[in-house]
């Protein structure tokens, strides 16, 4: 027998041995439907709605306070060349001494092309919409292509971002899309990406060095759990952290006095006076941290450590009695938006393994709800104007006024207060009302709607003793004097 095997084992063709096969990394399905078109497609129609919104305001002179006048002027110093001097603060005064912005410098070039508040507005829509793709795509990849387009549209309609859409022009808009790709990066383990988006934070507005800190915290808390970090990941992040620290120190310290003299105006926000001192009311604080906390991510945000990047914006918030500082009406709450939606997503791909039923089914429905909710809210938001003839009218009274001011020459020194500066600043040199330290002004333009203003010439004698002007022209709820 033992013979017969022999024959068998000579016959049989020998076994052959293979080596265990290497395992090939699979891309998972859901990364792939980051690819599509949809993110791009849904920031380009945002960007038509932000253009729409902010551009049928400005043709009908709703503009809302002289922020947009004084990012104008700045604007137009570095498009010529010049110091970002805004004499609406004052004559001469260089913002860099209220508020360390200098990315807006990259605006000048097109500024020097399209002078002209348009192209601020426009530049943000911009802006505005690019930071919808980020969101939008991070959501796809760690939700699904359908519930990413959910966040996307839930992120483009959110309140914060409308009313900051709708409230002019404000330096903030260059720190949506920094921190959308910065916090996308930090979820799909990108360190060193997420840690580049974030670093130039600094030069949008001084308080962001604070962010950039904690960009640098999450990078360091999660990459320790990334097998596949680079080795110095965590130093790099300890040290943006830092950095990010140190550059707001310096700014707020250093740089901002150097423009301004000693002091930083910005405290005056805490108290209305500088002071440390008060409380704030209970029910106000709850409020506005339920609009940023429930409409971005049903609660859900609140278990990622993302959400520790939304903490200094907050922060100072809780130690401000600046009325605006506060509520929903105006563009403070814009750079927590992208920040909130983030950390959303982020909790609800962790939740939808998680052991509790509920949990997982409140984490999968989570994106619709979240869309839904803010179209329904989008009834009582700014965009909603655009459902509205009217707001593509304008009126008789609007172009009586513009024609008023037409009526100012270029190269004019003009004091005004809110209504014709838009109109005004990218040609002549404008002052707000009862801050022209002593420059007589050429011109006093003034928004009388409000029926406030019953002598002109008088007032315009309180405001420059021993100085003679006459009316120019009083139409569409606007009066100009002209000085003799």
């Amino acid at each position: 027998m033992d013979g017969d095997r022999d024959r068998a084992a000579a016959v049989l063709p020998a076994r052959t041995v293979r080596p265990a096969p290497v395992p090939v990394p699979v891309t998972p399905r859901r990364s792939t439907r980051c690819a599509r078109p949809d993110p791009y497609l849904l920031a380009a129609a945002f960007f038509v709605l932000y253009t729409a919104l902010s551009l049928t305001r400005y043709r009908r002179m709703l503009t809302m306070s002289w922020d947009l006048g004084i990012f104008e002027q700045a604007v137009r110093g570095y498009a010529h060349l010049h110091a970002p001097v805004a004499d609406l603060k004052g004559p001469g005064f260089n913002v860099l001494g209220d508020h360390f912005s200098p990315v807006t410098a990259l605006l000048a070039p097109f500024y020097r092309i399209f002078p002209g508040p348009v192209t601020l507005l426009v530049a943000q829509a911009v802006l505005f919409a690019v930071s919808v793709i980020p969101v939008t795509r991070a959501a796809a990849g760690s939700l699904g292509r359908a519930r990413g387009l959910a966040i996307g549209v839930a992120y483009g309609l959110s309140w914060g971002v409308q009313r900051a859409v709708d409230f002019d022009f404000h330096e903030i808009a260059f720190a949506m899309p920094l921190l959308a790709f910065s916090l996308e990066a930090v979820l799909r383990r990108r360190w060193t990406a997420a840690m580049w988006w974030a670093a130039p934070l600094v030069l949008v507005k001084e308080d962001l060095g604070a962010s950039v800190a904690c960009v640098g915290a999450v990078v360091w808390l999660r990459a320790r759990g990334d097998e596949r970090a680079p080795e110095r990941t965590g130093a790099y992040a300890a040290g943006l952290a830092a950095f990010g620290v140190a550059a707001s120190a310096w700014e707020i310290r250093w740089i901002i006095p150097a423009f301004h003299g000693p002091g930083y105006d910005a405290l005056g926000h805490i108290n209305g006076d500088g002071s440390l001192t008060g409380h704030i009311p209970a029910d106000t604080a709850i409020r506005t941290l339920l609009w940023i906390l429930l409409p971005t991510s049903g609660l859900l945000a609140l278990r990622s450590p993302l959400l520790l990047v939304a903490l200094p914006t907050i922060g100072w918030r809780f130690v401000s009695h600046y009325p605006e500082n506060w509520g929903t009406l105006w563009h403070y709450s814009a750079v927590l938006m992208p920040v909130a939606f983030l950390a959303g997503v982020d909790a609800a791909a962790r939740s939808r393994t998680a052991r509790r039923p509920w949990l997982r089914a409140y984490a999968s429905g989570l994106p619709a709800a979240l869309a839904g909710a803010a179209l329904a809210l989008t009834v009582s938001l700014p965009l909603a104007s655009l459902s509205h003839a009217g707001t593509y009218r304008v009126d008789a009274g609007t172009r009586a006024a513009e024609r008023l001011l037409d009526r100012i020459p270029d190269g004019a020194t003009v004091e005004a207060n809110v209504g014709p500066i838009s109109r005004l600043v990218h040609r002549t040199t404008v002052y707000w009302v009862g801050g022209t330290q002593g420059a007589g002004p050429d011109y006093i333009a003034l928004e009388n709607r409000s029926g406030w203003l019953r002598d002109p010439v008088g007032y315009a004698r309180q405001l420059h003793p021993g100085a003679d002007f006459a009316l120019l022209g009083n139409s569409g709820g606007y009066v100009v004097l002209r000085r003799e």
